[in-house]
């Protein structure tokens, strides 16, 4: 039997690359204008540039050194672009491998430090719950997941358990609903958790709503979790 040559073998074991399905740009800092690309994922859509534009306004003065999370992140543009605006780190988690591929393909793309940021594989409610992936609390959360699926109640609860995000951080959520109520829901939820958790009644905490748009069906929301 003819044996493989070398050159064959060598494309046989080659890594292969994702392939992209589309591209978004980054629209303001030090990577203004360059392209971050992802593949066709079902509920995979980047938040469209007029959205990003308002929510990178509203954070202007907040963005500097800030340790981010970007929960759900897809093409990660939401976190590449808080990096591109002087964020410290961001942390992006990312269901798909072949999407968390393709991040990892971006940020080497634009050259980012190794200490800026890290790629995690696999849903937000089970790498949040590991203590040796993510250590701190996050100054910016961004939750952005498919909307169908309303990821963001057991994500933002998963934060609270493992005491990621305090009454500093802000939180921007991305719906095709205005999630007022279902807010005020959780944050119930989360004082009947401090009531048994404390053995007495602690102080109320509720969601704060800074600014709110919409832009076509989408209902963009930045809040804090503030205590009464």
């Amino acid at each position: 039997m003819k044996k493989p040559s070398s050159a064959h073998k060598s494309n046989t074991n080659r890594k292969v690359k994702p392939i992209a399905a589309g591209e978004v740009r980054i629209i303001g800092g030090q990577f203004k204008r360059r392209v971050v690309r992802f593949v066709d994922a079902e509920g995979l859509r980047p938040t469209p540039d007029r959205l990003r534009e308002t929510l990178f306004n509203w954070l202007i003065s907040d963005i500097h050194d800030a340790q981010v999370l970007d929960s759900c992140a897809g093409s990660g543009v939401l976190g590449f672009e808080a990096l591109s605006r002087g964020a410290a780190h961001c942390t992006f988690i990312e269901m798909h491998a072949a999407q968390a591929q393709m991040l990892r393909q971006s940020a080497e793309m634009l050259r980012l430090d190794s200490d800026s940021h890290q790629v995690i594989q696999g849903t937000a409610e089970q790498v949040l719950q590991q203590k040796q992936l993510v250590t701190r609390p996050f100054d910016l959360v961004f939750i952005d997941p498919p909307y169908a699926e309303d990821l963001w109640q057991p994500i933002l609860t998963t934060l609270f358990t493992q005491d990621l995000i305090n009454t500093d951080t802000l939180i921007y959520l991305e719906a095709d609903k205005d999630l007022g109520e279902q807010l005020s829901q959780l944050a119930a939820i989360f004082n009947t958790l401090l009531a048994a958790q404390k053995g007495d009644e602690p102080q109320t905490l509720y969601f704060d709503c800074l600014k709110q748009t919409k832009v076509g069906q989408v209902v963009a929301g930045l809040y804090r979790l503030l205590s009464s």
